[in-house]
């Protein structure tokens, strides 16, 4: 037998293979389809009675909610028929209410803002003076930078951003800190004024008072130092600014006697024992502060001096 009758006699083994194959693969496929639409069939039938079931118990629970809801709207509709209307004069009545509670209310408002208003009206006559006169000096601008000590004491910014003190706040403090000096006696109290604008008002504030006072310079070590001939004890210092004034500050709570401040609001005030707030970079302002505290001392110890009117101490007008 040659090789092509061999491969002759392999095609058609295989080809007989194939369609045996092919013929069992049907037969089995044929069982699987039959068998797969029974149980669908099944399957359907099961599927729709639980369905039925389903609608049936819906339809149930629908109705009776139904029925519920229309109970519910039967009742309400009833009740707003059958409930008792208010008379002519019973509306009339709650209106009036109504009216008289409103007019309290704007009798109220009204009685608020006039005691406000007395409120203010009493501050301002209670000023140390007028308050065209804090403002035209000045004395309530502070500076771009506001410490947190300050913080409490200023009232808004400016659009340039420069604070802005609260005026009666300002009086308030003065108030406090001439009452604050006349604990002490002229010959143990110090100010410190290093700022050139503040000069001539400090001088004067001295020779009325009999305060001394430091300008231009303060002398190292005079508080501190016994060795030094002008060597003295004080027990309140004035400080100006505690900026330019730091070394008579510093000698002051070195020795553990009194501070009391004017601050700006770039200043820090925790080692002051007292506070004066204001603007303390202006020769018209240090003169409202200075004249204020010198009239203020000699009215608290009844010295009897002819102090300039505030308009000198302002530079409105010459000495």
């Amino acid at each position: 037998m040659t090789i092509t009758d061999k491969i002759k006699k392999a095609i058609e083994k295989g080809e007989e293979l194939v369609e045996e194959s092919i013929e069992k693969v049907e037969e089995v496929a044929k069982e699987v389809i039959e068998k797969s639409e029974e149980i669908i069939k099944d399957s359907v039938e099961k599927v729709e009675e639980v369905a039925k079931e389903i609608i049936e118990k819906g339809e149930e629970v629908i109705g009776i909610k139904k029925k519920s809801k229309s109970k519910d709207f039967e009742k309400a509709a009833e009740a707003e028929s059958t409930k008792t209307e208010k008379s002519l004069e019973e509306k009339k009545k709650a209106l009036l209410e109504k009216v008289a509670k409103l007019q309290s209310k704007v009798d109220e408002s009204k009685s608020t803002e006039e005691l406000k208003e007395q409120v203010k009206i009493k501050k301002r006559t209670d000023m140390l003076i007028p308050l065209d006169e804090y403002v035209k000096a000045g004395i309530y601008l502070g500076t771009k930078v506001v410490t947190p000590d300050m913080k409490p004491f200023v009232y808004r910014r400016r659009a340039d951003g420069l604070a802005i003190f609260n005026t009666d706040l300002i009086d308030e403090k003065l108030k406090e800190g001439i009452e604050y000096m006349a604990k002490f006696e002229a010959e143990d109290i110090v100010l410190a004024c290093k700022r050139q604008a503040g000069w001539q008002a400090a001088k004067m504030f001295s020779k009325i008072t009999g305060i001394r006072t430091f300008t231009k310079k303060y002398p190292a070590g005079i508080l501190t130092n016994t060795n030094l001939e002008d060597f003295f004890e004080n027990e309140l210092t004035i400080v100006t600014d505690s900026w330019l004034d730091k070394n008579a500050l510093k000698d002051t709570k070195d020795v553990k006697k009194k501070v009391l401040m004017i601050s700006d609001t770039n200043n820090f005030s925790k080692k002051a024992d007292k506070v004066i707030i204001g603007n303390n970079k202006s020769e018209k302002s240090l003169g409202v502060i200075f004249y204020i505290l010198t009239k203020g001392f000699c009215k608290a110890k009844n010295i009897d001096a002819k102090i300039p009117d505030l308009e000198w101490w302002t530079g409105e007008l010459d000495e």
